[in-house]
């Protein structure tokens, strides 16, 4: 595993699943972790347990990534207790699934204004900071459905394809300043929600991937500190899935 001393890392939705296991990676490969999620009821114990086993590696910051405003004013304060942000991890996203024709307009608001805008607000509040800092990296955590669409996610396939294609543009924009940008399009993963469902629809699901398995939030987080590294600094603009091979 690639060391990660000196570096400061923000990871957003890192309450819980996926976030978590990526921010307890990093500090575990000796990064500083500013720990965000909506509330700080699951942010707060994550970074507690962190400082618990590596002291001082990490702090917890609430905030709703869909607010412009507040993003900007708790960067300002991370900025200001980290010093610097070198990794950007995006991975806040929310659900509000139901056919078309049902869909209420607020549950399309809710998840584009999380999923996507919540990624524009982070990289606005970071990326001065990041074209400075040393290895500058964005990692945007996307979806297979943003690659192949699914029934019943019109909202969530929208958002999650849309950071596609913002993820390309960063690339783009901020490449000068050798600052990579790059998704990550997870597949089905194992998580409480997987373990729940009906054993038909399990083994329909099971059916459609290549490797007829679900993943784990290790499968994600292992790639998410490969493009993080210094190994990865010619990838950029990439779009990585982590999927059993459902999408190949």
């Amino acid at each position: 595993m690639s060391s990660f001393e000196g570096k400061v890392v923000v990871v957003t939705g890192a309450g819980r699943g996926i976030g978590r296991s990526i921010a307890e990676a990093f500090v575990k490969a000796g990064a500083k972790v500013a720990v965000l999620s909506r509330s700080e009821g699951s942010c707060g114990p994550v970074a507690e347990s962190l400082n618990q086993q590596f002291p001082d590696s990490a702090k917890s910051y609430a905030l709703d990534v869909a607010n412009f405003d507040e993003v900007q004013t708790v960067g300002k304060q991370i900025l200001a207790d980290f010093g610097q942000v070198n990794i950007l991890v995006n991975n806040a996203g929310v659900t509000r699934d139901g056919l078309l024709m049902r869909m209420k307009s607020e549950d399309w608001d809710t998840v584009l204004d999380t999923n996507l805008k919540g990624a524009f607000n982070t990289v606005k509040a970071f990326q001065r900071s990041m074209m400075k800092a040393a290895d500058p990296r964005i990692i945007n955590i996307s979806s297979v459905i943003g690659l192949i669409g699914n029934a019943g996610q019109a909202n969530y396939a929208a958002s999650k394809a849309g950071l596609i294609g913002f993820t390309k543009s960063v690339a783009r924009e901020l490449s000068g300043r050798k600052v990579t940008c790059n998704a990550i399009a997870p597949g089905f993963i194992k998580t409480d929600m997987t373990d729940q469902l009906d054993e038909k629809v399990r083994e329909g699901i099971l059916s459609s991937i290549p490797l007829g398995d679900f993943g784990a939030a290790e499968d994600v987080t292992a790639l998410t500190l490969f493009l993080a590294s210094a190994e990865a600094r010619y990838i950029t603009g990439q779009v990585v899935a982590t999927d059993g091979g459902m999408t190949m």
